[in-house]
């Protein structure tokens, strides 16, 4: 019986939990812009280099730009492969 109440327990408690949130903020990307879609709701959009370029795209709807407060700098944004190497005299 008791064995019954613990799978019966567990499988609320995980069927209760909700989905996992995706990281909100890229910080590959100085700019985002802090979009309200219309039915309702929020999210974020980190895909801009410079505040004028997310001012435009914010034209006409609602939202606003932002510094993005988890920018890495320009260094995070390389991968391995395209790192420069070092000269060696």
């Amino acid at each position: 019986m008791r064995i019954l109440a613990l799978a019966l327990l567990i499988i609320g408690t995980v069927s209760a939990a909700g989905q996992a949130r995706a990281q909100t903020y890229d910080p590959a990307f100085p700019v985002c812009m802090h979009v309200v879609a219309w039915g309702g709701g929020a999210y974020e959009d980190c895909t801009y280099y410079t505040l004028a370029q997310c001012a435009m795209s914010a034209a006409g709807r609602g939202a606003q730009c932002n510094i993005n407060p988890y920018y890495a700098g320009a260094n995070a944004a390389l991968r391995r492969n395209d790192r420069r190497h070092r000269r060696v005299y």
